[in-house]
């Protein structure tokens, strides 16, 4: 009798333990909603000085692709901050090398592209540890940033940043640029729409995760979008330089 008591008393707190604890560890996928983020989460939403505009992409290297945005970057005398994927980098090693060579910032998107909120403490910890192992690898400097995948964040993604000493960021606005019936001109206009100074955009450099092709379409839109932050008195330029708290500007 004492043993049957036990084990319906077990299973009903953990009728009750195991949501709860659903429930903390998805907590912060409340910063996924925009609007709220940029209000009351500035650190997270990649806030900085008025004056300037952090310029991101996630998912390179990618050397069918990652060469046009440096290309296009430099010829403008422009730098940025890239969110790489581990997966990506172990492929293209050299070409990761040579985008911090060119004084571009360095940041991790993940070791694979999956959604946190499916892993426990130690696989994030293992996947964001790897990722930074292997940026800090090829390039001889441990990055400090890291933007997650689906920029939905979890509880054991916040304690594995604070562990391995990385700052997350999201962004302000983006450009919607991976949906496959992105255009230039949608691309232009989503990303404008919601961009105010010291705002962060966030665009692809790689279509690995996006529609196939994506990228092009990203390519032709990013002259527009500096054009506009020129046209506005916005400097474009990396995270670094941002002065978000935290990212070491």
């Amino acid at each position: 009798m004492t043993g049957g008591r036990s084990v319906r008393t077990a299973r009903r707190l953990a009728a009750v333990a195991l949501p709860a604890l659903a429930a903390v560890h998805a907590a912060p996928v409340i910063s996924t909603f925009g609007p709220l983020r940029n209000r009351a989460m500035p650190r997270l939403a990649g806030r900085g000085r008025a004056d300037h505009i952090a310029l991101t992409f996630d998912d390179g290297p990618d050397p069918k692709s990652t060469p046009h945005f440096l290309r296009l970057l430099d010829a403008r005398g422009l730098r940025a901050t890239f969110f790489l994927l581990g997966s990506m980098l172990e492929r293209a090693p050299g070409l990761a090398k040579e985008m911090a060579a060119a004084g571009h910032e360095i940041g991790i998107h993940g070791s694979l592209h999956r959604p946190l909120l499916l892993r426990g403490p130690r696989a994030t910890l293992d996947d964001l540890a790897r990722a930074r192992d292997s940026v800090a690898d090829v390039t001889g400097r441990p990055p400090t940033l890291f933007r997650p995948p689906y920029g939905v964040m979890s509880t054991s993604a916040h304690l594995a940043c604070h562990r391995l000493g990385l700052t997350p960021v999201l962004w302000t606005a983006w450009g919607e640029d991976w949906r496959g019936r992105a255009t230039p001109d949608s691309v232009h206009r989503t990303v404008t729409r919601d961009l105010s100074g010291g705002g962060t955009i966030l665009l692809h450099d790689s279509d690995c995760t996006s529609a196939p092709g994506s990228w092009r379409t990203t390519l032709a839109a990013l002259p527009r979008v500096l054009d506009t932050c020129e046209d506005r008195g916005w400097q474009a330029g990396p995270l670094r330089d941002h002065a978000v708290p935290g990212t070491g500007s």
